[in-house]
């Protein structure tokens, strides 16, 4: 989300078209389709989209992703003495941010397609689509980079240990050598529960406030890969990241309080 549609949603109407991010240089397709709560057919009130097209449509996306991102990963690498093109190690800032952000963004890619999916606010299922969206692009191009790294999707053990050792940053708590059993930020399996069991604005209101803490919570990440990550292309990756999620935040920031709501604090 960039500054642009922040001022869209404050006074404008959105563009129904493709939008242009100027923060990321990306292109985002256009909005998603109008609920029709009265002629469900069902789709699953999805403007007549039927059941089974959206998980084929995701599965397809999400591979051409992964092809995309492996093809213009033939350029991501890092050059020994000998001027060879070789992968990020193991245990290098580029290949753990790509790990454990893939992980922190699926969760939010979930959160925001159950609000999209049973919220009556137009402005509320356009965000949930935009952070969707977004976050599952960036997913296919982390997961094609570690592909072409010949790294696993995810690592064994706790998270965010690429960051020990590191000068203390903002955000989250100090990271011991054996990482985190939990990235900052994310939701438990209790108020995963509790989100999908609310309805209406109570729905509305806790997704806003699981969302604006699971983008701070992995504000820290986002902040460390964009200045240590040795690949450039993943320290600008991280560094899209950090810009479109604070512009997200304080959107989330602003509904919140329109509804009576306060923020959550981050664990």
């Amino acid at each position: 989300m960039t500054s642009a549609d922040v001022a869209n949603r404050s006074g404008s109407a959105p563009d129904p078209g493709a939008a242009h991010d100027a923060t990321t240089g990306e292109t985002s397709p256009p909005g998603p389709p109008p609920a029709d709560d009265d002629h469900d057919g069902g789709d699953g009130g999805r403007g007549g989209e039927p059941r089974w097209v959206r998980p084929v449509l995701v599965v397809g996306a999400v591979l051409a992703l992964l092809l995309l991102g492996g093809a213009g990963g033939l350029l991501l690498g890092l050059h020994n003495a000998t001027g060879d093109l070789v992968a990020p190690a193991s245990d290098s800032v580029d290949v753990g941010f790509a790990q454990d952000m893939s992980t922190h963004h699926q969760q939010a890619v979930e959160m925001a397609t159950w609000e999209r999916d049973h919220t009556t606010s137009p402005e509320l299922r356009q965000l949930a689509y935009d952070i969707e969206s977004t976050q599952e692009a960036q997913i296919g191009r982390m997961q094609g980079w570690l592909a072409l790294w010949g790294a696993p999707a995810q690592h064994a053990g706790g998270y965010m240990q690429w960051m020990v050792g590191a000068p203390a940053h903002t955000h989250g708590p100090a990271v011991a050598n054996n990482g985190l059993a939990a990235m900052p930020g994310m939701a438990t399996a209790d108020e995963l529960r509790r989100l999908r069991a609310s309805t209406g604005t109570d729905m509305d209101v806790l997704f806003l406030q699981l969302m604006l803490r699971h983008h701070q919570g992995g504000a820290g990440m986002l902040e460390y890969g964009a200045r240590y990550a040795q690949i450039p292309e993943v320290r600008n990756l991280a560094a899209q990241m950090l810009s479109s999620q604070t512009n997200e935040s304080q959107y989330m920031t602003q509904l919140l309080a329109e509804r009576g709501a306060q923020p959550l604090p981050l664990q």
